[in-house]
């Protein structure tokens, strides 16, 4: 075979392949490690890997000793620093080639994608069997409260004594309290007609909301992809999501003693070759939601989509449950990132039809 075919080969490979000479510079990446770097391989051959990445340490003195001992070895889950700072995990095996000359043969199985899915399948599957659980529980209560109601509508006629009608209206007003609390406990119950909408309404309906709420006390950052095509979603739905994650936000600067000025951005952008549910969109719609505030608690980071779970004091903990399962009706996902001084939630919504992977 020539050495066009070889290079053809490796060309066609998922996985990224670099080879590095005895000084740790790069002659030959194929065309999945351009992708993996966002270079072409003219912009990196010749540069040293600690250009082209590195970890959290130097790697040169590992990659000196597999050539001095002709070992070869593996990483898993090695978190590697890019040339533009972005930031991967990977698995990479490293493999000496001894012969007319040595090199170094690098094969990088990026690791991001299936970690995500991974933590994508885990967070649905735990959150069905909450809301299965939360379902079965509603109903267990609404059923008694019912009782108790109607019992109260009939003591309050029997009764001639206004201040004793007075404790018979508290009975039923806690009643229909409790029985509110639980619906908002079940979220949306049937499936809703979606039609074709513009994303930038919704956000710019909600944006004024939360502008008037906060009488300007918190600078609102508008980002927005006004080329992003029509959705096919609930307006009223959409909304209720996108405003309980600002007003989320806006809360989260408010009870930052830390933040001094406060700043929400919403930004829009159309991500491309996303997977959701086992799917694989061709394109969806991403909102990002970034606040300064003091970020999530640690203790709540695993659970903070469970019902009853909030990081404030006066919050139900039911919004961002109703938030997720709303927009899970819209084949999507919810996400979030969160450090102090930075929490960002992230909405994915698919714009196109979906195909299994």
């Amino acid at each position: 075979m020539s050495l066009n075919i070889y290079q053809r080969l490796l060309d066609n490979q998922s996985t990224s392949v670099l080879l590095l000479n005895t000084k740790l510079c790069v002659e030959y990446m194929n065309s999945a490690a351009e992708a993996l770097f966002a270079s072409s391989g003219s912009r990196l051959l010749g540069q040293s890997i600690e250009l082209v990445f590195t970890e959290t340490h130097p790697i040169s003195d590992e990659l000196k000793e597999a050539l001095s001992s002709g070992n070869a070895y593996t990483k898993r889950e090695a978190q590697l620093i890019l040339h533009n700072n972005g930031h991967l995990t990977v698995d990479y095996t490293v493999t000496p080639i001894n012969g007319e000359k040595t090199y170094l043969i690098i094969e990088i199985f990026p690791l991001d994608r299936w970690l995500r899915i991974s933590r994508e399948e885990s967070l649905q599957g735990q959150q069905e069997a909450s809301r299965l659980l939360i379902r079965g529980l509603a109903h267990e209560i609404k059923n008694p409260l019912g009782g108790i109601r109607g019992a109260a509508q009939l003591l309050a006629r029997e009764l001639n004594d206004t201040q004793q009608t007075d404790y018979t209206n508290i009975i039923i007003a806690e009643a229909d309290r409790l029985r509110n609390l639980v619906d908002q406990m079940l979220g949306p119950i049937r499936k809703t007609n979606f039609c074709a909408l513009n994303i930038h309404e919704v956000l710019e309906h909600v944006t004024q909301l939360v502008d008037s709420e906060c009488e300007g006390s918190v600078e609102i950052i508008r980002d927005y992809d006004p080329s992003i095509p029509e959705i096919l979603g609930n307006k009223e739905q959409l909304i209720q999501t996108f405003l309980n994650l600002m007003r989320n936000a806006l809360r989260a600067i408010k009870e930052s003693p830390q933040t001094t000025s406060g700043k929400i951005c919403i930004a829009s952008r159309a991500a491309r070759q996303i997977t959701l549910a086992n799917r694989r969109y061709r394109m969806v719609c991403r909102v990002d939601i970034t606040d300064n505030g003091a970020g999530i608690p640690a203790e709540l980071k695993d659970t903070i989509f469970y019902p009853m779970v909030s990081g404030s004091a006066d919050g139900t903990g039911l919004g961002l449950t109703i938030a997720q399962h709303i927009i899970n009706q819209h084949q999507g996902l919810i996400q979030y990132q969160s450090r102090p001084g930075k929490t960002c939630f992230t909405v994915f919504i698919p714009l196109k039809a979906a195909k299994s992977i």
